[in-house]
């Protein structure tokens, strides 16, 4: 039951995010003009709505799934209350529970000022961005409450792996930039980041570049020098961030070249999600933020 619950978390906000981006690939972002209404006087779709049936129930059915999420996190919440307040974590368990509750009051907030700002990107990056640090605190949620094995890497390892996270997370900032700035903006009257598009998608893709590269070497140094345990599961960790990201690079250059066609875009944005997921698993197994390596080590 307690995998279920938190696995369940997990997968609907990586799936909130992919939704949005459907959302956004099918022109739907002003599909419901207002907010919290879907229409003036009504919170569903009405007959013969002037932005279309369909674009009108791709936003609205987005918007319901955000009840999804209220069931998920509460269920998370509960989970808590029931067996984390013996645990000798249970502060830490306890504010990330509470992180999930304060992070979707955000998500409504800032995807309503997106509705009524008529999609600036600044809003729809700040609501993209938001899930992404959603998604670290329900994965450190989650390895916490079905308490996954943790190792400490070696001083050398621990930084570069700093680098490959912060890295990772320039990445992603830029790729949001890079969607702001390029066609699929949700709308066709939506405002765009005034910047090149095909300058920013190269600065992504070559940062991308740099991330697989560093990775690669954190995988050799880890493989080099940490001992059997550390060895194997970070070995296994970062292993499966850097396969995630040779796919994501070959969606990203396929997408350049051919279009960037709505159906690869969306692969390419469940791909983030993957990214960061595995990014993050990788530093709170290896405790990658902790202070130190004694026992009053303070993790994530």
């Amino acid at each position: 039951m307690r995998r279920a619950i938190y696995t369940f978390l997990l997968v609907t906000q990586m799936g909130i995010v992919v939704t949005g981006g459907a959302v956004r690939l099918t022109g739907s972002g002003l599909g419901c003009p207002t907010w919290p209404e879907c229409t003036p006087g009504s919170y569903t779709p009405i007959p013969h709505q002037a932005q279309g049936r369909v674009h009108s129930w791709i936003e609205f059915g987005n918007r319901l799934l955000t009840f999804l999420l209220v069931i998920a996190i509460l269920a998370a919440v509960i989970g808590v209350i029931k067996w984390g307040r013996k645990r000798s974590d249970s502060k830490n368990v306890g504010w990330l529970a509470a992180a999930q509750i304060f992070g979707l009051i955000a998500q409504i907030v800032v995807g309503g000022i997106s509705v009524l700002t008529h999609l600036n990107p600044v809003a729809v990056s700040a609501h993209f961005l938001i899930s992404i640090l959603l998604i670290a605190s329900t994965i450190s949620l989650r390895q916490r409450m079905l308490n996954t094995p943790r190792v400490a890497l070696q001083m050398l390892t621990r930084k570069m792996g700093r680098v490959v996270l912060g890295l990772s997370f320039i990445v992603i900032n830029l790729g949001v930039v890079v969607t702001g700035s390029g066609p699929h903006a949700g709308d066709l009257m939506a405002k765009r980041f005034k910047i090149d598009p095909r300058t920013i998608s190269w600065l992504h893709a070559d940062s991308v570049i740099a991330l697989i590269s560093l990775t690669f070497g954190l995988w050799i140094l880890i493989r080099a020098i940490e001992k059997d345990d550390a060895k194997e599961l970070a070995g296994q960790k970062i292993g499966l961030f850097l396969a995630i990201c040779l796919g994501q690079g070959l969606i990203g250059y396929t997408q350049y070249f051919t279009g960037v066609p709505e159906l690869l875009v969306g692969a390419h944005l469940l791909g983030a999600t993957l990214v960061w997921g595995a990014i993050w698993s990788f530093a709170f197994s290896t405790k990658l933020l902790a202070r130190d390596s004694s026992s009053k080590t303070t993790t994530l």
